[in-house]
C-alpha cells in the first residue's frame, strides 16, 4: 500500500485490562502510512491477525518501523511476532525498532534473539528526535505512567500529528503536543481515585483539546467506562461543544489525514 497519501488505521482501540482481556475492542495498535513509510505503533495482542485480516490486507513484511510507546502488554504483546513477520523470519534483515530503554533491558519485552533480525534499534528518550525514511518524529516528554513511556509527534510537510499515549494529566502536555491532529488515549470516563492508575480521563482529554486547539482530535484506547458511555456519542457532543471535529476511533477505522484536516 506504499505510494498513497498519508493515513492512519486503527487496528485496535482497547485500553485497560478488562477491555484487553475480554477483547471487547481489539488491541492491535495503530498502523500509520506517512510519506511512503509504513509504521506500526504499539502492536498489542492480536496485532498480526488484525493486520493480515484487514481489508485491504496490511502485510507486516512491508513495515519500515515499529514503535513502542512503552512496554506494557496492551502495547507490546505482539512485538516479537511482528518483528518475525517484518523480517520474514530473520531471512531479510530490515526494519527499525524504536522503544524505551526499559522495554529492552532488565525484564525486556523484545526477545534478544530477534533483535539481530532488525536493521537498527533506537532508544526513545525525552526530547529525542528520530527519522524513518522521509518521516521525522519526536518524543517531547516522558509521560507520567508506570515504567518509561513517551508520546509522539510526527512532523509532516503539511501538518503535525501527535499521539498522547498512556499518561496521567500534567500541564506541560498541551504545549508539548501542539499539533494539527492529535490522537489521545482516553482510558477513563471519570478521574481515578487510585494514584497508581495514571491514565487520562475524558475531562482531561477535553481540557487538552481546548488548550491545543488542533484542527481535529481523535479519542482512542478506551476502558470499560468509556465504552459504556458510547464514545462515538461523546465525540459528537464534544464536536458541538468545543467547535473542533472530535472523532472516536473504532477498530478498523482508517483516517485520511489530508481529508480530515481539510
Amino acid at each position: 500500500m506504499k505510494g498513497e497519501g498519508d493515513w492512519i488505521k486503527f487496528l485496535g482501540t482497547a485500553g485497560a485490562r478488562v477491555v484487553l482481556a475480554k477483547q471487547l475492542r481489539s488491541s492491535g495498535g495503530t498502523w500509520l502510512h506517512l510519506q511512503g513509510c509504513d509504521i506500526l505503533l504499539d502492536p498489542g495482542p492480536g496485532s498480526l491477525v488484525r493486520a493480515l485480516s484487514s481489508k485491504p490486507k496490511l502485510d507486516p513484511a512491508s513495515l519500515d518501523a515499529v514503535i513502542l510507546s512503552h512496554r506494557h502488554l496492551d502495547h507490546s504483546g505482539d512485538i516479537n511476532v511482528i518483528i518475525e513477520a517484518m523480517t520474514q523470519g530473520g531471512f531479510k534483515k530490515q526494519g527499525l525498532l524504536f522503544a524505551p530503554r526499559d522495554a529492552l533491558e532488565g525484564d525486556p519485552v523484545v526477545l534478544k534473539y530477534l533483535r539481530g533480525f532488525l536493521e537498527r534499534i533506537e532508544i526513545l528518550e525525552e526530547g529525542g528526535r528520530y527519522r524513518i525514511g522521509d518521516v521525522s518524529f519526536s518524543t517531547p516528554l516522558r509521560s507520567r505512567h508506570p515504567g518509561e513511556a513517551y508520546g509522539l509527534t510526527f512532523h509532516l510537510p503539511e501538518a503535525t500529528l501527535s499521539f498522547i499515549t498512556d499518561t496521567a494529566y500534567f500541564p506541560e502536555l498541551a504545549s508539548a503536543y501542539k499539533s494539527d491532529l492529535v490522537v489521545i488515549n482516553v482510558v477513563l470516563l471519570e478521574p481515578s481515585q487510585h494514584p497508581h492508575i495514571q491514565h487520562l480521563c475524558l475531562d482531561e482529554a477535553v481540557r487538552l483539546i481546548r488548550e491545543i486547539r488542533p484542527k481535529a482530535a481523535v479519542l482512542t484506547h478506551f476502558g470499560m467506562g468509556m465504552l459504556r458511555a458510547k464514545p462515538w456519542e461523546l465525540a459528537t457532543s464534544l464536536t458541538r461543544e468545543i467547535g473542533i471535529p472530535v472523532l472516536a476511533a473504532r477498530d478498523g477505522m482508517t483516517l485520511d489525514i489530508a481529508e480530515l484536516l481539510g
